[in-house]
């Protein structure tokens, strides 16, 4: 059966990501430089999850997890277009983040691109691309050893060059890298082949995006990502689990269960010590409560072992 038209209101409210990368680390939640090497996970027993920043570079941080987001947002705006392509203004996307449109932003949204583009995700077992991913997920086939970027392309152009100033002032703009960080310019952006064919595949999770945005917190930010992204997940023991449970007041509600060190690595989070991961999420824990995405989180103490849970509202 067809699937129904969506209105134009609901297409500008929804973002739909990569469902499979969302359930990987991908952005650093804090800007400190302590750890600029690269990003590593086992998502799985045999399995690896690398980020690779480019030399002389960083790990995407949480701007680049802004970016990244509104860059989809666009994309699903745009009617999910068959080649990944999305453009936009520097300006258009900045607003849309919420961000002043200045020169220091113009230059961290450009350097915030090139990173996108340059970073490298290498996947031993952990990503899984492409139409037949579920059903080689289901056979127990693992799949290929894979290594993308999130943007295969990104081309900016810059305005002022066709402007008053002529095309002398922009030879002279090309000798002054920061002027040219800072001008405004015409962007097109191209989503990488995997990144594109799970979108495509519908291989996703759908956020809202008016929500996304209420978030004041990059780790809120994060947790929302992650927790859509895993429901009806299996899920397993060592990893996390969803469990079907009750609120007091008898509604049903879906239980997200992970330990809280795995949790952390799977955000990914650089703090280590229990107490110091509780007082890093329970901030952002009350900003999903408050948000609607969240009906209550909590920690819970077994052993020596710490867990977190989160309860969301049932399907109905």
């Amino acid at each position: 059966m067809p699937a129904r038209p969506r209105s134009r209101a609901a297409v500008r409210a929804a973002v739909v990501l990569d469902r499979a990368l969302e359930r990987l680390p991908l952005f650093r939640l804090s800007d400190s430089a302590a750890d600029e090497g690269a990003l590593q996970f086992a998502p799985a027993p045999g399995a690896r999850w690398r980020v690779l920043p480019a030399p002389g570079d960083r790990l995407p941080g949480t701007f680049d997890q802004d970016v990244y987001v509104g860059l989809l947002h666009r994309w699903t705006e745009g009617g999910r277009p068959a080649d990944g392509a999305v453009t936009f203004t520097l300006h258009a996307l900045l607003r849309d983040l919420g961000r002043k449109a200045d020169g220091r932003t113009y230059m961290q949204l450009r350097h915030a691109l090139a990173r996108l583009e340059r970073t490298t995700l290498e996947s031993s077992g952990a990503y899984a691309a492409g139409p037949a991913a579920a059903g080689r997920a289901a056979a127990g086939e693992a799949d290929a050893p894979t290594r993308f970027t999130l943007l295969s392309s990104v081309v900016i152009e810059r305005r002022r060059a066709a402007g008053r100033t002529g095309g002398d002032a922009a030879e002279q703009l090309a000798l002054f890298p920061e002027l040219a960080s800072s001008d405004p310019g015409d962007a097109r952006v191209v989503l990488a082949p995997p990144l594109r064919a799970n979108l495509l595949a519908g291989r996703v999770a759908t956020l809202d995006w008016a929500c996304y945005q209420r978030l004041g917190s990059p780790v809120a930010r994060r947790l929302y990502r992650l927790l859509t992204a895993l429901e009806g997940a299996p899920g397993a023991a060592e990893d996390g689990a969803w469990e079907d449970a009750r609120a007091d007041d008898g509604a049903p509600l879906r239980r997200w269960r992970a330990p809280l060190e795995r949790w952390a690595e799977r955000l990914p989070l650089a703090q280590r010590y229990p107490s110091h991961l509780q007082r890093v999420l329970t901030p952002a824990h009350e900003m999903l409560a408050a948000a609607g995405v969240l009906r209550s989180a909590a920690f819970v103490q077994e052993g020596r072992a710490w867990w977190v849970t989160y309860d969301r509202p049932a399907d109905p």
